[in-house]
């Protein structure tokens, strides 16, 4: 059974036909996005705004405010609205930790740096050096590494990165190398060939490594990345002397520019844009991998929205829903803390045609696989905790623990799976770079406050017969008979015209004045107003209107 459901995965295997991988893009004045479909199941899901600005992977020459020995961090002007953090340890630039992550993470290599002690063979300062060597207002050259996320603002390094589709050229470093992701023999031997022809055209100053996107790749599209990767090198230097701190000197391509370059391999088999502007732009991109690359961009010219057209709206919609269905009847629920992100695993009315455990099984495989889809897809990171359905054969935990790990290679954040507790609890963590897609698509609900829950009808009856009592008695202490008015929303008025009717018989029998309700449809339904009917004087008040 373990192997079919693994067959049932596509993504992990081949063998059972050819996987069909689209990227469409849509385009939109206030919003861009990309969706990697494979097989027609969304698979990568990003979005950008133009009013947004996009900060991970954006150089900028920056002032330091001020240094907080304590947190070991210094606090950098980059012109942005919060200061950015930029940890002592990576103040200095990082040669080695790029050949272990080609992929132009930044706050890889910072995580990295962290655990090393501050990195392989990069000095270490005493907090008096650092103010020595970086004392406030001094200007420094950083890289943001992860944006702004609530109310933390952006984090940046020193260790500085441009990107290509096969190179990654590194200002301020000196190392030069083939990524240690490429395992080929061969493979390496042939692009350090490549390498050592390269490097005549290589800045001194810079060092250079060759991605992992290079495997196979001809030398002539190698050296044509190259010369792109100098002449933004050869601006960036421009600006650093050129404009005062602090400034933007380099910033990433679009979304659309960087998937191309992030995703364009020989696995695609078409990419379709509905702009057109935007659609001359990828093709003039693509031109410069390959030919090939060049006549797999396409325009979309169809009557309907481009995501409605090859059925991808539906899925970006039941990706962020709170109840995500399994194909074999169990479910996830997702709720999203500040501090975590809970998913809880339910078999639903799936009964299974074996034993309990094998269905127990079947949906566990079935939930971790999906929780990496959905990881994915809503850029959601930090800590995040998987209650499972419990297993009690340790052979069925050590399986779905494998598949989950396995899941998880395709994800470019990086992840930490720890083994699935006693207690059925799997514990992960996952890089956070930007606000999750939730965060970035979604506000608080103002009639709930994000809670997802309101008052029941019965709690604000009591709270108004409480609120009631409180002001009657306080006017009969003062002396006072004024006729009060009560507004609420109309289903706890039908409440109280129906279930609590006699209640309010014994409060208005008590009070000599005269009592009345009104409803207010637009009103939030856990709210209600207390006024003198004819003052129109506020009394007591609670909630918010919508």
């Amino acid at each position: 059974m373990f192997g079919k459901l693994l067959n049932s995965f596509k993504w992990f295997s081949r063998s059972s036909g050819k996987l069909s991988r689209e990227i469409i893009i849509n385009c939109e004045k206030l919003e861009t996005r990309v969706a990697v479909v494979e097989n027609g199941k969304l698979e990568e899901f990003q979005v950008e705004r133009p009013n947004e600005e996009h900060l991970v992977g954006s150089i900028f020459k920056g002032r330091i405010q001020n240094l907080e020995n304590d947190l070991q961090a210094a606090f950098v002007n980059i012109g942005m609205k919060k200061n950015a953090f930029l940890h002592y340890w990576d103040m200095n630039p990082d040669d080695e930790s790029l050949l272990d992550d080609d992929d132009n993470n930044a706050e890889t290599r910072s995580d990295n740096n962290r655990r090393k002690g501050g990195g392989r063979g990069r000095p270490k300062y005493t907090n008096e050096e650092i103010a020595k060597k970086f004392p406030p207002g001094s200007v420094v050259t950083v890289q943001v590494s992860k944006g702004s996320i609530g109310t933390k603002g952006p984090r940046v390094t020193a260790s500085l990165s441009i990107a290509g589709k096969y190179l990654v050229m590194m200002p301020g470093a000196t190392l030069r190398g083939v990524s240690r992701k490429i395992s080929d023999k061969p493979e390496r031997e042939r692009l350090k060939k490549i390498l050592d022809r390269l490097l005549k055209l290589t800045p001194d100053d810079c060092g250079l490594i060759v991605r992992t996107a290079a495997i196979g790749a001809k030398q002539t599209s190698i050296l044509r990345d190259l010369r792109v990767l100098v002449n933004n090198y050869a601006d960036m230097r421009k600006a650093i002397a050129e404009q005062p701190a602090p400034c933007v000197v380099y910033s990433e391509p679009d979304l659309a520019l960087r998937t191309v370059r992030e995703w364009m391999t020989e696995e695609v088999d078409r990419i379709i844009i509905d702009g057109e502007e935007v659609y001359e732009e990828v093709r003039k991109e693509a031109a410069r991998i390959s030919r090939r690359a060049k006549n797999l961009v396409h325009h979309y010219e169809g009557h309907f929205p481009i995501f409605d057209h090859f059925g991808i709206e539906q899925q970006v919609e039941d990706a962020f829903r709170r109840r995500v269905p399994l194909p074999s009847g169990g479910y996830l629920i997702f709720d999203e803390t500040e501090a975590m992100i809970a998913i809880d695993v339910n078999t639903g009315k799936f009964k299974g045609k074996g034993s309990q455990d094998d269905a127990i099984l079947e949906v566990n495989l079935e939930a971790v696989a999906e929780v990496a889809r959905q990881l994915r897809l809503r850029n959601i990171g930090g800590l995040v905790v998987l209650d499972l359905i419990d297993m009690k054969s340790r052979k069925h935990q050590q399986q779905v623990h494998r598949v989950f790990k396995t899941a998880l290679k395709r994800d470019k954040a990086r992840t930490n799976v720890l083994p699935i507790s006693e207690l059925g609890i799997l514990e992960m963590t996952r890089q956070r770079f930007e606000e999750s897609l939730l965060s970035q698509m979604h506000q608080d609900c103002p009639y709930c406050n994000g809670k997802g829950i309101i008052k029941s009808s019965l709690h604000i009856s009591v709270d108004i017969q409480r609120r009631l009592s409180a002001i009657t008695k306080t006017l009969k202490k003062q002396r006072r008979e004024v006729d009060l008015q009560v507004t609420i929303h109309p289903a706890v008025l039908e409440r109280l015209k129906t279930e609590d009717a006699a209640l309010l018989g014994e409060l208005q029998e008590e009070y000599k004045g005269r009592l009345t309700f009104k409803s207010d449809p637009l009103r939030n339904a856990g709210s209600f107003t207390v006024t003198e009917t004819v003052s129109g004087h506020t009394l007591y008040n609670t909630g918010e209107q919508s």
